[in-house]
C-alpha cells in the first residue's frame, strides 16, 4: 500500500484536550478540507502509534521537538509514512501556578523544559517531566506541583495564574500515515548506496 495523504480522516496524538497537538490535528484537516475527520487523544504520541489502525485512513501527529521522534519513526519505516509537515504557530506557551509567584517545583513536558530556568532565574526549581503540557497544568491544578509550564489554553480550562507569558511558538508539525505494509516488502531490498 502507498502512502496517500488524501486517503487520510482520522489523526490520532498527544492529549489530554488543549495540546499543541490536539490544534494542529484539528489544523491540518480543516486545512485539507476534511469533513467528518476525527482527532484522538492518546498519553503519548507512542501509545498513540500503538493505537492508529494501519488502514491508511488514520494518520499520526507529531511535533519536529517531540523528544526522540526520530526514534520512533526510524524504529518504524515499515508502516509510518510522513506525508506532511506544516508550520503553525503554537498556543502561547505559559508559566503557571496555582497560586504562587515562585514554584518550588515545576511540571513540564521534555520539549519545552528549557523555559523554566529563565522564567525562574535566579531561583531555583525542581522540575518534573509529564507526557504533555496539558498534563502539566492538570498535576499543577490537583497540587502535585506548585507550577507548570503549559499552553495558555490548559492553564485557562484548569484555572491557573499565568506568572510569565512567552507567547506562541512557530512550530513545525508532521503527519504520518500508518499503512500497512505486505510481507517481504522490505526483505531483500539493498540499501541505499549499497554496491550491486
Amino acid at each position: 500500500m502507498h502512502a496517500r495523504p488524501d486517503d487520510v480522516l482520522h489523526l490520532h496524538t498527544l492529549g489530554p484536550n488543549g495540546t499543541n497537538l490536539e490544534a494542529a490535528s484539528h489544523e491540518w484537516l480543516r486545512r485539507r478540507g476534511v469533513e467528518g475527520g476525527t482527532v484522538t487523544l492518546h498519553s503519548s504520541i507512542e501509545e498513540a502509534l500503538e493505537a492508529v489502525p494501519d488502514d491508511g485512513r488514520h494518520a499520526l501527529t507529531a511535533c519536529a521537538v517531540y523528544p526522540a521522534l526520530h526514534t520512533l519513526v526510524f524504529a518504524n519505516l515499515h508502516r509510518l509514512h510522513m506525508i506532511d509537515s506544516f508550520v503553525m504557530p503554537t498556543h502561547n506557551m505559559v508559566l503557571a501556578s496555582r497560586g504562587t509567584d515562585t514554584p518550588a517545583t515545576v511540571a513540564s513536558h521534555p520539549a519545552p523544559m528549557g523555559l523554566v530556568t529563565p522564567a525562574l532565574a535566579p531561583a531555583s526549581a525542581e522540575v518534573r517531566e509529564v507526557l504533555s503540557n496539558s498534563q502539566a497544568a492538570i498535576d499543577c491544578a490537583e497540587g502535585r506541583v506548585d507550577g507548570c509550564i503549559t499552553t495558555i489554553v490548559a492553564a485557562e480550562r484548569h484555572g491557573l495564574r499565568v506568572l510569565r507569558d512567552f507567547g506562541p511558538v512557530p512550530m513545525v508539525f508532521t503527519v504520518h500515515q500508518v499503512l500497512a505494509v505486505e510481507a517481504g516488502a522490505l526483505a531483500g531490498q539493498p540499501l541505499a548506496g549499497a554496491a550491486r
